[in-house]
């Protein structure tokens, strides 16, 4: 029997999939990763029984990264990256072993359905899952057809069971399209981005932001923030004038006028017509109309609109609506969230959807009523040949779904019933008056017809007084005319929804990338978003933008881009060759590149306006190595200390906090060593600022502390203070931190895990000696009198954290993610064997019996 692999891009959409095509009847177990789930069940393909695998991947397979040393900013001229230096796909995400797990799955597989989102990024991981699985499966005989891809909308059984029954062929062509623009990204924002942030964060200490990137898209997204914050600046309030009239309809009742002139910026000429009118005591009738209007309902839903109205009326951010989408497409209860279609095709199953809602608590009497009458047909809106906009897919309660994934789902499926419904239709009136030489005008609206705005109450018309019946030549009392005083009023900072419209006027950034590209000047600190989702830029916001237009304004102006994005559009439609276009594209950017880099004088200028020196920012806090005076620390992100004296700094680990360590010293450099702590109870780690920046040995890396530094005698190094290989992560090693007590704590110097053990103990200390079992270094406790846990009167005791009964119970670990065993290998630690007569390393330890494992693993919280 012929085997079958099918790959979705989701665990959650494979067994969505797998459960409608088998029926119900599969079996399932997990892959050799633990993410990723197989769903196995027998049937039919190409005429022949067969069995089917059903998995997945989690997203993108791979990524794209330079090789070797062009990662490390400090050994790289960046303007190498944008041709001299080569690329490579690596795994996206390492840990979950993704290509090895697809090559296990799809090893002696005779076929392979692609079961990728249908959009250019789907298209894209269709060829990653096609690289890994294609060497592994069974070689197909003469021409026959072994890779399928199928194309769907939404997860229903009859989306589903109709893409099995018509499946195509990857595109080739979109898939180059992604590949095209991950390279010019990664390109054109690394060479940009490592040059000014090396730059600026050299010269200046207040910066507040970790990086100061650049990216091709993300960069004229914050000039449309900036600008409209320039225009506020700029903006000079003027003086006007109107006249308002108000005239008496009844004996209870009066009419607000409008002035037929709107407003006068000169007060003498105000005045003047004022004078002309505040003595008249009659406003004739001039003219009368009253006209039936329509409210149209809306085109069907888009991303782009989908995210506007998110952003502006549920107070969903563009980035976290987009996920809460996806969740929903994935659960079944929409179709797929990613389209620039407004346009449903004619021959699309309108009622279908619609009757999944007839039940439904809030909108069943609208349905029904639809239902009965018969819908009325969609807007024609633009088709953009993807997929059919955003409908609601099966009904759901609010109870079901919860907070805000209920709000969104809410939404589109209002706005779907809102789309067949028919339009809102009122009656306007209109009454003309002439009050002396000037003329007023009034207006009136009366609901003739609700239609859509019954589903979507706040499109209603607003509800307004109905005007008396009257004809030319009437006259009503005047009961007031006045003069008001007004000023113009500045724009308001552009918000989210604001912003998404001109990302895809200009065409930045696609439907699926717009809500990472507005995330990104967030996360950068260049904007912040305040009250009604505001984005008010910063300082350093609007210093980059002025700085970039002052070098080379297309930097940050749409237009370049906007013209990338049309020749990765003509890649993806086969139109336009992928290497010229990327040749092209990264010629342009590399002149623009070399220009920036020999005119960021001009982008200096403003920040020295903004922004502090270095040498006059921050505290002392510990000596330099080189010339014994003391280095600043500077707080701000990225947090790092520096000497003025030899114009050196040195970074420091983020998000925790800094602070002298004992005033020791580093052996090797005499830097005076510092401690970063992330809380009381978390981790903390002394470090020495140079070796932390410039590794002293060939197995350390960049920005680690002592608690990975393998110098053999150090007091504070790995080898001295190591205990034994992390319970939770394949490459740490569990250390003691020797400032803790008298609440002592071990943690892991690669994960997050954390052990609090021994509390209240006198004295804990790395032994010579390790366990005999598992190979971990033993540990040296002097315990409290009072609260000794020793049997007797006993105070001492030494013994393996792991494997000692009474050190077991004394172990509290903290933070881990699961219930794994203890030792996954060797329990020794790194870098034994060196220094104070220790023993070697030897051969793997043996595993300690499940009891034992078991006893600390119960602690895991």
């Amino acid at each position: 029997m012929k085997t079958v692999l099918m790959v979705a891009e989701k665990p959650s959409l494979a067994q969505s999939i797998a459960r409608i095509l088998s029926r119900g009847s599969m079996s399932s177990r997990k892959g050799l990763n633990g993410t990723c789930s197989v769903h196995e069940y027998t049937g039919t393909f190409t005429g022949q029984l067969v069995r089917f695998k059903m998995t997945s991947v989690c997203g993108h397979v791979m990524t794209l990264d330079f090789l070797g040393k062009y990662n490390k900013w400090d050994k790289v001229d960046p303007a190498e990256l944008f041709s001299q230096a080569p690329t490579e796909k690596k795994e996206a995400n390492p840990k979950l072993n993704m290509v090895k797990f697809l090559q296990v799955e799809g090893k002696g597989c005779d076929y392979i359905v692609l079961w990728l989102d249908c959009d250019k990024e789907g298209e894209n991981i269709c060829f990653e899952v096609l690289d890994a699985v294609l060497p592994v499966m069974n070689q197909a005989h003469s021409s026959e057809k072994t890779v399928f891809r199928a194309r769907f909308s939404s997860i229903t059984d009859t989306d589903i069971c109709t893409a099995m029954v018509r499946l195509g062929e990857p595109d080739h062509n979109e898939a180059l399209s992604v590949d095209a623009r991950q390279e010019l990204d990664l390109r054109i924002g690394c060479a940009f981005t490592r040059f000014q942030t090396k730059y600026f964060q050299g010269k200046y200490g207040n910066l507040d932001s970790s990086l100061i990137s650049f990216g091709p898209c993300q960069t004229p997204t914050l000039g449309f923030c900036v600008e409209r914050h320039d225009k506020i600046q700029s903006f000079k309030p003027e003086t006007y004038w109107v006249l308002q009239a108000k005239v008496d309809a009844d004996k209870d009742r009066s009419l607000l006028l409008d002035w037929d002139r709107v407003r006068v910026f000169d007060r003498e000429i105000a005045q003047m017509f004022l004078n002309t009118t505040k003595l008249e005591k009659e406003a004739q009738v001039e003219a009368t109309s009253r006209k039936e209007k329509a409210k149209q309902r809306p085109l069907a839903l888009n991303t782009v609109e989908m995210l506007r109205v998110a952003s502006s009326s549920l107070g969903m951010g563009p980035q976290h609506a987009m996920q809460t989408a996806e969740r929903l497409y994935t659960q079944g209860y929409i179709s797929y969230p990613r389209t620039e279609t407004t346009h449903y095709p004619e021959s699309f199953d309108l009622k279908g959807p619609l009757r999944q809602q007839a039940n439904h608590p809030y909108w069943a009497d609208t349905v029904k009523q639809l239902l009965a009458e018969g819908i009325n047909r969609p807007r024609k809106g633009h088709d953009a040949g993807d997929h059919p906009p955003i409908t609601p897919m099966k009904s759901a309660t609010e109870a079901e779904l919860g907070g805000e994934a209920w709000r969104l789902y809410e939404y589109i499926t209002r706005h779907f019933i809102a789309t067949i419904s028919h339009d809102c239709k009122y009656l306007q009136s209109t009454i003309s008056f002439r009050i002396g030489p000037e003329r007023f005008t009034c207006t009136g609206k009366t609901v003739i017809s609700p239609g859509f705005t019954e589903i979507m109450p706040w499109q209603s018309v607003p509800l307004e007084e109905s005007l008396p019946t009257c004809q030319r030549g009437d006259t009503f009392a005047v009961a007031e005319v006045k003069m008001l005083e007004k000023q113009t009023s500045p724009p308001d900072y552009l918000t989210e929804a604001e912003l998404i419209t001109l990302m895809e006027k200009h065409g930045i950034g696609t439907d699926a990338s717009i809500p990472v590209h507005i995330n990104n000047i967030c996360q950068r600190n260049y904007v912040v978003v305040e009250s009604g989702r505001r984005l008010k830029p910063t300082n350093l916001g609007i210093v980059l933008v002025h700085g970039y237009y002052k070098i080379d304004a297309e930097l940050v102006l749409p237009t370049i881009r906007s013209a990338v994005e049309k020749q990765l559009n003509l890649i993806a439609q086969g139109k336009a060759d992928y290497r010229q276009v990327l040749g092209h594209t990264l010629d342009v950017f590399k002149r623009k590149f070399h220009y920036f880099v020999d005119s960021i004088a001009g982008m200096d200028e403003l920040m020295e306006v903004s922004f502090s020196p270095l040498a006059a920012t921050g505290k002392p806090l510990s000596r330099c190595g080189k010339c014994h005076r003391f280095m600043k620390y500077i707080q701000a992100k990225p947090s790092r200390l520096h000497c003025s004296h030899c114009d050196e700094t040195y970074t420091l680990p983020q998000n925790g906090t800094i602070k002298l360590y004992k005033e020791l010293r580093c052996p090797l450099d005499d830097f005076e060593l510092v401690l970063w702590s992330s809380g009381s109870r978390g981790k903390s780690y002394p470090l020495c600022p140079y070796c932390s920046n410039h590794p002293p040995f060939r197995d350390m890396k960049k920005g680690t502390g002592c608690n990975e530094c393998t110098h053999p005698t150090c007091q504070h190094s790995l080898s001295m203070l190591g205990i034994g290989q992390c319970v939770e992560c394949e490459s740490g090693v569990l250390v003691l931190d020797p400032t803790s007590g008298p609440k002592w704590r071990v943690a892991c110097n690669r994960c997050n895990v954390v052990a609090h053990c021994f509390e209240n103990a006198h004295r804990v200390r790395v032994s010579a000696d390790t366990c005999g079992t598992c190979e971990a270094a033993l540990l040296d406790v002097d315990f409290n009198k009072a609260r000794s846990p020793l049997p007797g009167d006993g105070t001492q005791h030494t013994g393996c954290v792991f494997c000692d009964p009474i050190f077991q119970e004394l172990v509290e670990l903290k933070h881990a993610a699961s219930c794994h065993p203890m030792h996954r290998g060797p329990g020794r630690r790194q870098g034994r064997g060196r220094g104070r007569g220790r023993r070697p390393a030897g051969k793997p330890g043996t595993r300690r019996p499940k009891d034992k494992m078991s006893a600390l693993a119960a602690y895991f919280v």
